[in-house]
């Protein structure tokens, strides 16, 4: 399993191709305020930027704060979101502890990331990598022996 992480943001120029690119392919709309990631300034030009983005809790407490269960646990940590499901209540983003989960304030829908990946090619630094999660690779492998015995 892997997960998005922002290993690299001394890299970033601040040029929001990865907000941009998950708001379009992602979420089908064209403004960074739509995007899983968000990039801001950690205090001007000169001291950089930093990514916030979902960091794939496991247990999420966006999960367990969701009433109607349209926030789920994603294998090896993060969430999937069922937007059929959900009454826009606030709660997940409320539960966030890095505040990852973003509440748009026109439609009330929540956005975060779902540790895709589509916006890790765009990023002209490479400043952004999906990462294995500590752990999956060995439980992969146990169950594809465990597989191969049965």
């Amino acid at each position: 399993m892997k997960v998005l992480r922002a290993s690299r943001m001394e890299r970033c120029i601040g040029c929001y191709s990865c907000a941009l690119a998950c708001a379009r392919l992602v979420h089908r709309c064209l403004s960074w305020r739509h995007s899983g990631i968000r990039i801001r300034s950690s205090g001007g030009l000169s001291t950089g930027f930093d990514a916030q983005v979902c960091l794939a809790c496991d247990p999420a407490p966006c999960v367990a704060a969701c009433p109607t269960e349209a926030f789920s646990q994603r294998a090896g940590g993060g969430v999937k979101v069922q937007r059929g499901l959900c009454i826009r209540c606030g709660a997940c983003a409320k539960a966030c502890p890095v505040q990852a989960v973003w509440v748009d304030p026109e439609s009330l829908e929540p956005i975060v990331c779902i540790h895709c990946g589509r916006c890790t090619t765009f990023c002209p630094h490479a400043c952004l990598e999906m990462a294995d999660v500590p752990g999956s690779a060995e439980k992969r492998s146990l169950i594809g022996n465990a597989l191969q015995k049965w």
